[in-house]
């Protein structure tokens, strides 16, 4: 009787570990892990339309992940989108005239910004706003700017 229980047991932690290492696995394939550090500063930017963007979508520079989007928000005033993302603290040196744009992983995937770092010799600090933004490409005014130019071009 008292075998079973240990073996029980046993078998109880080892179904548990199995769903911890599970979880984790889930949350590095999802990239949900952090930054890979502690320290970030947060910059800000303005978008007509930010298509499918999410809080906690990656922000990239030339393709290598640096930050994350932290909130999404919507300026009554101006009408735009407001983004918020937070910047590793190693990637310090992105000058003052970056541009931010927000594309998409691949045919289907994720919508991500991407920034474009300027020429400019000052360094964007914490709290500042990237003010050279390019909204998303969205698919259906995409193509209907492309039916409505045929149907025009077909009435001549």
């Amino acid at each position: 009787m008292g075998n079973n229980r240990v073996l029980e047991i046993v078998v109880g932690l080892f179904v548990a570990l199995g769903i911890a290492a599970l979880f984790m696995l889930a949350m590095k394939v999802s990239n949900l892990g952090g930054l890979g550090t502690d320290e970030a500063y947060e910059l800000q930017a303005r978008f007509d339309n930010i298509g499918g963007l999410k809080v906690m979508s990656p922000v990239s520079v030339g393709g290598v992940k640096i930050g994350r989007v932290t909130a999404i928000d919507f300026d009554q005033q101006s009408y735009e989108a407001v983004v918020r993302m937070d910047i590793g603290s190693n990637f310090n040196r992105l000058p003052t005239d970056t541009s931010a744009s927000i594309f998409t992983a691949g045919l289907l995937g994720e919508q991500y910004v991407s920034l474009e770092p300027g020429g400019e010799e000052d360094y964007l600090q914490s709290g500042d706003k990237l003010m050279l933004t390019q909204s998303a490409l969205v698919m259906e005014q995409l193509i209907g700017q492309f039916l409505f130019d045929k149907a025009e071009g077909s009435g001549e």
